[in-house]
């Protein structure tokens, strides 16, 4: 007689057990439409019981909220890249390991920022500020000044690259439109060129007097070279 398979549960400290079932409602978010993901179906893929995953995160709305709150502001970018370096080197080393950091829950990462996700003002909320948190560590991150960052019109800017930066990881991962490179170079190549050339202009003599009585740079003019 064949022994009996060994049950999937086994003992876990409480932030070693949080982290599974959060890493398994993760998968299962990004397997499934938020209404087609049940409590009961993320305990028994964490091997838990349903009644630990409420102690743990409460309903399935709240669960889903932590897991938009990891897929958005993906912490670890201060500790694992380096801040040194050319413009160019820590963008491309950033955008790197951006893209790394998706590729683990690529099809959550997806889910969880697509348009109309799940009709919840809280997860508007959370994306917006995700949104913002991201912008004010990336400008630090590249060395810009902590007033600069600061200025309400950078943030916007930032805000409409976070944009485009779901927009090109949904072609990547979902559409296979953009291979991981291509995704890597439209993100590396905006990410310098705002930073080098179109928030200077905003807070610049030349960037205000073109927007006020003549252009700082004739149109067709060429640009100065990158460096970088």
């Amino acid at each position: 007689m064949s022994p009996a398979p060994a049950p999937r549960w086994k003992r876990l400290e409480p932030d070693a057990r949080r982290e599974q079932i959060l890493e398994c409602a993760m998968r299962l978010f990004g397997e499934r439409p938020y209404a087609e993901v049940s409590t009961t179906d993320i305990a028994k893929e964490a091997g838990v019981a349903r009644g630990l995953l409420n102690h743990y995160f409460g309903q399935k709305r709240d669960l889903y909220l932590k897991v938009v709150k990891r897929m958005l502001l993906m912490p670890g970018l201060e500790e694992k890249v380096s801040p040194t370096g050319t413009l160019r080197q820590r963008v491309e080393r950033s955008v790197e390991w951006y893209l790394d950091t998706v590729a683990t829950h690529g099809k959550t990462y997806v889910a969880v920022t697509g348009a109309g996700s799940i009709a919840d003002p809280e997860v508007e909320r959370i994306i917006s500020a995700a949104d913002d948190v991201a912008a004010a560590k990336t400008l630090e991150f590249l060395g810009m000044k902590v007033e600069v960052g600061s200025d309400v019109r950078h943030r916007a800017m930032m805000r409409s690259y976070a944009g485009m930066v779901k927009a090109t990881i949904r072609e990547w991962i979902r559409g296979g439109t953009l291979s991981r490179e291509e995704a890597h170079l439209l993100l590396s190549e905006s990410l310098i060129t705002i930073v080098r050339d179109v928030l200077p202009e905003l807070t610049s003599p030349q960037g205000r007097a073109e927007r006020g009585d003549a252009p700082a740079v004739k149109p067709g003019a060429p640009r100065e070279k990158d460096e970088g």
